[in-house]
């Protein structure tokens, strides 16, 4: 993605036209622009940045050209939650909002200005993209003779893979305690309505949101779909930016909320998060049932996957305790996507073998006690179609990719007029044929 920077003077000149592709320039700056982008972000560009940028720019715009002529465009709506995703996502990188600010040296009003086109650009590029590779189709058959003519170097590897079968129970939470978190919260919402402290200050101090805290409990721009049904339900209930939310209990601990601003069909809101502390002879009450069902599992009593049934997950009961990885949409994991946690525990485990019960913080940042079997372990290895299947297809799908995308630049190339400064055009492009229409 490229993204739109302060214009940068070279050599004296303010700037200078490098390519014209159909009735668009390609300017130095542009250039510029894209190179600081990829110096802040710490990418690598792979050639001449006065080569490979341009080239870039210049497949840009053949895309957007095509896609003015199909009629194909992204709504206002599409635009702003991607500029809002990205801003956020600069944010968790950077660490704060005012660090983001004064890493790209500019508010963050501005910066959604410097972002909104750029976005759009990128957005409807993408989409042109999937119509041309959207009728790309491939059997078992073809990807297993694509698999033969790969070179041994095309071939990927795969890292060693684990499949891990888990128990978990949550330790029991005492009813005081749980007051004792709602008192916290309520005395919160009273400093704020009497004016004693604000909503922000509070959170910095208190809310055990770690990100959100930083600034002051804002979440940002968020969609109703984006927060946990019992969140959202009382986010976006909220009218008057002076009040505060009655407490609002989620699967993360206790909220109490605060309405910012609300454009269309999104808010934003700040939050203060609390959760109740677990006694310890809770955790010790659960580590020692979790110890008796690794007992009976490692007597032949139950199997592991009987034992199921006492877990508190409700995700991975019903799956007889095999754990999902969310990127891949299978089981195996790599034992860096595992919790950390739960890799530490798996590292020294035969396959088959139930581990002794230990505490782990689960996906919603709660203490739980858990108990894991491996289930199996792929050892590192080339990707082969019998046991990588998917990985060998989307090789040979991106190979058909490259090739579809080569042949419709060929042809672009030769119906667009393409000129290029004398002083840039020997360069080794990516795609020959610039400039020869």
């Amino acid at each position: 993605m490229l993204i739109a920077m302060p214009l940068v003077a070279q050599d004296n000149v303010i700037d200078e036209v490098l390519w014209v592709v159909g009735d668009e320039a390609i300017l130095k700056s542009d250039v510029e622009q894209a190179r600081l982008f990829y110096m802040m972000q710490g990418q690598q560009i792979e050639g001449e940045p006065y080569c490979v940028i341009p080239e870039q720019l210049a497949i840009q715009k053949l895309f957007l050209n095509q896609a003015a002529i199909d009629s194909v465009d992204v709504t206002d709506q599409e635009v702003l939650n991607a500029v809002e995703a990205e801003i956020n996502d600069r944010i968790a990188r950077i660490g704060s909002r005012e660090k983001m600010e004064e890493y790209y040296s500019m508010s963050s009003m501005k910066m959604r200005e410097e972002l909104r086109e750029t976005m759009r650009d990128r957005m409807v590029m993408e989409r042109m993209q999937y119509k041309l590779f959207e009728d790309i189709t491939i059997t078992p058959s073809e990807v297993r003779q694509g698999y033969a003519l790969l070179k041994e170097e095309e071939i990927p590897f795969v890292p060693t893979q684990v499949e891990v079968q888990i128990i978990t129970l949550n330790p029991e939470i005492p009813l005081e305690e749980i007051e004792r978190v709602k008192a916290e919260l309520r005395e919160y919402t009273e400093r704020i309505n009497s004016g004693d402290a604000l909503f922000s200050t509070l959170a910095v101090f208190y809310s055990q949101d770690p990100e959100s805290a930083r600034r002051g409990g804002d979440l940002d721009f968020f969609g109703r779909g984006q927060m946990v049904p019992e969140f959202s339900a009382v986010a976006f209930n909220l009218t008057d930016p002076n009040k505060v939310s009655k407490i609002v209990e989620t699967e993360f601990g206790f909220h109490i909320i605060q309405l910012i601003e609300k454009r269309g069909d999104r808010i934003r809101a700040r939050h203060i998060l609390r959760k109740p502390e677990v006694p310890a002879e809770s955790i010790v009450a659960a580590m020692e049932r979790l110890d008796s069902i690794v007992t009976d599992v490692r007597g032949g009593k139950l199997t592991f996957e009987e034992a199921v049934k006492f877990s508190e997950d409700k995700n991975t009961r019903k799956s007889l305790g095999l754990m999902s990885n969310e990127e891949t949409l299978s089981s195996r994991f790599e034992l860096q996507d595992l919790p950390q946690e739960v890799a530490k525990v798996v590292y020294g485990l035969q396959v088959g073998e139930v581990s002794s019960p230990f505490v782990m913080i689960d996906k919603k940042g709660k203490e739980v006690c858990a108990i894991v079997k491996l289930k199996s372990r792929i050892d590192g290895h080339k990707a082969t179609p019998t046991e990588d299947f998917q990985v060998v297809k989307d090789v040979i799908v991106g190979k058909i990719k490259e090739q579809k995308l080569k042949q419709w630049i060929a042809e672009k190339q030769k119906t667009t007029y393409v000129r290029i400064n004398g002083d840039w055009c020997d360069c080794e492009f990516q795609y020959p044929g610039w400039g020869k229409n």
